[in-house]
């Protein structure tokens, strides 16, 4: 007996002063962390990076990039409903305990336990108080010398397992004795991560619901606290179902615990949460990714700053559009076909007002069709050949031959193109070779004022893609993105100054009035005249009256446009403009596949039309500025250049650019002077020695007609 009290005796002399120095370390420790700890207004904004927020025209939230942090909320100033339901889910002892609950440990290891799981794997029993130690990482700081992202630093002050769970208890105390609990509550509703880039309670109620966390319902409090069980699986923007469903057991636990009564959780279950209309947006859809990409990195990607940008885009336009879209593919389109779609709507000086850039809903990222995709343009390019024209003087009622025609081509001996219907009609005016998308006319009127030129109006146009460099060039065998062509088309649309498309209207640093800077595009050069821009505004009328264009016409108001078919079919386009709109549709393969039984004329006609008819519901009709001026263009001749338009005199064209010829030929059965560009001399032509003013029939673009655009044949 003597020997057992000797042996207890010292078992508990060893007991007792472990526990006295273990105490002792202990209470170092707490010491140690508490009198680390700052202010706890120092402990609200975490995050190492800022965020980017993005209004609409309207001055309206439409989507976020970075993590967002919403500002301070306290624990007094949220909802009652939301303290009550981050306390009823996440720690119900929350007001008994110093820091750690040893019976919600218990719980948590017979759990871990039970599901064949190690002890301190999955449920950790930690209190609000140790949730919040883990994310203020236990004091510290993320440093980029010791990890390399912010990714690789909050997964190690998150990572779980004994020793990470020891060292929380003696920070976790440090901060009941520095903080009251409802000051530890406070940080925890600011620092905590919430899904969708939200950084804090403020910060998701407003992402989620478009409010303050101070305003928030019953049914959205719970579907907020059950965010924290795991963001990205209960996030409504993932999936809303499961996000109900984690809200539907908050409210159940609330009753429980006695914070709400029974009727109000009846009412919270049979009107739940809903998601505001910025949230449906997600990621702020294609627009949002383009005007990213479009922003200086140092201000959007990695900003360390809180950015507002001011952007350009509709949302209800935006939304019109998308339905345009998917109703044409619901009710035209056959049933799995994986085709895409692009669509742009524009005003006339380049403000982007939406961008659908492909058919699924996005995520922030994804490829950008509208934006990302060069594609071939096909007869969407033809207007800029006829911009070209009109600027050196031509009419729309001129005329030029549809006949058959090989242009010889170094290394590949004669190119003949072909009619997209294999006819041919003879002598047309330019305005119906446009309607009718003829290419022969084209190529002609493409290689009487020079490929060069055509070049030039296109890219001071906005299309500088690698143009093609022989005669096919007319036929639209270059590639360009579609919201290029769409700005491309603004500038027909203003009168034929050239435009920047842009999204953004205004940078600021949250908590600024005056923006960093403003607009990135808008109106730029005038590329051709006035007079020629509403020239070939009313040849691209033709195009929907009594062209290719026929299924985009509107009932309602004077529309243009011009319909694009590539080389077996793998590009479909249709282009065009109201008074207020350009609206810009592309239709393809992702893999270059050819489309089936669709031209620029058939379904993205249709998808243009749709878009149109739903974002001018409402407004005015207002007709196109059109006209059809008489025919000035003459040749410039050899020796004087009498009669001709001197390439100096040509707006906004240097001389290079001028078109140019070998010689001059006389016709001995009319007379006329013909000019010959880059080739033989019609069949009994001789050569004239010195040009004076044109004899002969017709006005002086006859010359032009007759000699290069294939007359008398």
């Amino acid at each position: 007996m003597g020997l057992i009290v000797a042996i207890w005796r010292v078992v508990w002399g060893i007991a007792w002063r472990g526990a006295a120095i273990g105490a002792l370390v202990l209470a170092g420790v707490i010491w140690y962390f508490y009198a680390q700890l700052p202010e706890v207004t120092d402990l609200i904004d975490g995050r190492a990076r800022g965020s980017v927020t993005m209004l609409d025209r309207n001055g309206e939230v439409f989507a976020w990039r970075g993590e967002t942090f919403g500002g301070m909320v306290t624990a007094d100033s949220v909802s009652p409903y939301l303290h009550d339901a981050v306390v009823a889910t996440e720690d119900k002892r929350f007001y008994w305990h110093f820091g750690i609950s040893p019976r919600g440990i218990a719980s948590a290891i017979r759990i871990n336990l039970s599901e064949g799981r190690g002890a301190f794997e999955g449920n950790g029993g930690s209190t609000i108080t140790q949730q919040t130690a883990k994310l203020l990482c236990l004091g510290v700081e993320w440093d980029p010398k010791v990890w390399k992202s912010e990714a690789d630093y909050e997964k190690d002050c998150r990572q779980g397992g004994m020793w990470r769970k020891i060292k929380e208890v003696p920070f976790a105390m440090a901060m009941e004795a520095k903080y009251s609990k409802e000051e530890i509550l406070t940080i925890y509703f600011n620092r905590a991560y919430l899904g969708a880039g939200a950084r804090g309670f403020e910060a998701a109620a407003q992402r989620y619901f478009g409010k303050s966390a101070k305003d928030v319902t019953l049914p959205e409090a719970a579907m907020l606290a059950g965010l924290l069980k795991a963001p990205s699986t209960y996030a409504p923007t993932a999936s809303m179902e499961r996000a109900r469903n984690r809200a539907a057991v908050v409210i159940g636990l609330m009753l429980e615990q006695g914070y709400i009564t029974k009727a109000e959780a009846e009412d919270a279950l049979a009107n739940p949460a809903v998601l505001s209309k910025a949230a449906k947006q997600k990621s702020g859809g294609y627009f949002a990714d383009w005007v990213m990409e479009t922003t200086p990195d140092y201000l959007a990607r990695d900003t360390t700053e809180d950015v507002i940008i001011e952007t350009t885009l509709d949302q209800d336009i935006q939304k019109k559009a998308e339905e345009a879209l998917a109703w044409i593919f619901e009710n035209k389109v056959k049933a799995g076909s994986k085709s895409q779609a692009a669509i742009v709507v524009m005003s006339a000086d380049g403000a982007v007002r939406a961008m659908v850039g492909g058919r699924d809903v996005p995520n922030a990222g994804d490829f950008n069709r509208a934006t990302q995709a060069l594609r071939q343009t096909g007869s969407t390019f033809k207007p800029f050949i006829y911009a070209a024209a009109m600027d050196l003087g031509m009419s729309p009622m001129d005329l030029v031959e549809d006949t058959p025609l090989c242009i010889y081509t170094a290394g590949s001996g004669d190119w003949c193109p072909q009619n997209y219907d294999k006819q041919f009609k003879g002598q047309i005016t330019l305005t119906q070779a446009l309607a009718e998308s003829r290419n022969i006319p084209a190529v002609r009127v493409s290689e009487a004022v020079g490929r060069d030129l055509v070049k030039q109006v296109a890219t001071d146009f906005g299309l500088a893609q690698n143009f093609a460099d022989g005669p096919a060039l007319a036929l639209g065998v270059s590639e360009s993105t579609l919201i290029d062509m769409t700005g491309a088309f603004a500038g027909i649309l203003n009168g034929g100054s050239s435009v920047t498309p842009y999204g953004l209207n205004a940078l600021k640093l949250k908590g600024m009035d005056e923006p960093l800077f403003g607009a990135g595009g808008g109106i730029g050069e005038r590329v051709i005249s006035e007079k020629a821009a509403h020239a070939l505004t009313y040849m691209m009328t033709e195009v929907l009256n009594s062209g290719t264009g026929g299924r985009a016409r509107l009932d309602d108001r004077e529309a243009a446009g011009k319909t694009g078919t590539t080389t077996s079919a793998r590009d479909a386009w249709f282009v065009g403009f109201t008074a207020d709109y350009v609206v810009g549709v592309w239709m393809g393969y992702d893999d270059n596949r050819p489309l089936t039984g669709v031209t620029g004329g058939g379904l993205p006609a249709e998808i243009w039309h749709e878009v149109m008819v739903r974002i001018n519901e409402g407004l005015p009709a207002k007709p196109l500025v059109k006209e059809i001026p008489d025919s000035t263009y003459a040749p410039v001749g050899t020796g004087t250049g009498e009669g001709a338009i001197a390439a100096e005199d040509v707006p906004y064209f240097d001389d290079p650019n001028a078109p140019t010829y070998d010689d001059v030929y006389i016709d001995p059965e009319t007379g006329e002077s013909i000019p010959v560009y880059d080739g033989p001399p019609p069949p009994g032509a001789v050569p004239e020695g010195r040009v004076t003013d044109a004899p002969g029939k017709g006005d002086l673009v006859d010359q032009l007609l007759d000699g290069m655009l294939g007359g008398n044949n």
